[in-house]
């Protein structure tokens, strides 16, 4: 499976205007798929992204809350959510200041198409990402 599978849905999610940036990262911090605009460091944005992703999982735990189920932070000019993606995957998108339950709504949807992909490891020699 290469990466143009996940970044299919990823533009299929850009299609909403209030989308602006969406990526999907792996649990370990590896970037997996991206449609960032260019001069965005994507490792570091991969970096960042899972240590909240595992912070808020965490935070969740202790706290006796169940399982994780999203982060979102509100900026002054929108949000940034972050779900998991299936077992080893992530997906962050940035958005205008718009209603959220109809963003967490498309994005719920765009994690269920990612996770039905499978579980992804990247194979440097190949450039792509296996079952």
């Amino acid at each position: 499976m290469k990466w143009d599978d996940i970044l299919k849905v990823l533009i299929e999610l850009e299609k909403d205007k209030h989308t602006l940036e969406t990526r999907v990262v792996s649990t370990e911090g590896l970037l997996i798929a991206s449609a960032l605009p260019q001069g965005v460091d994507e490792t570091r944005i991969a970096a960042m992204t899972t240590s909240m992703h595992s912070l808020a999982k965490e935070s969740v735990n202790e706290m006796n809350q169940g399982d994780f189920d999203h982060l979102y932070i509100k900026g002054s000019d929108g949000y940034l959510l972050v779900m998991q993606a299936g077992h080893n995957a992530i997906l962050t998108v940035s958005t205008r200041d718009v209603r959220l339950g109809l963003i967490l709504l498309d994005c719920k949807r765009t994690c269920e198409k990612i996770a039905k992909l499978g579980d992804f490891d990247y194979d440097n020699d190949e450039d792509e990402f296996h079952r």
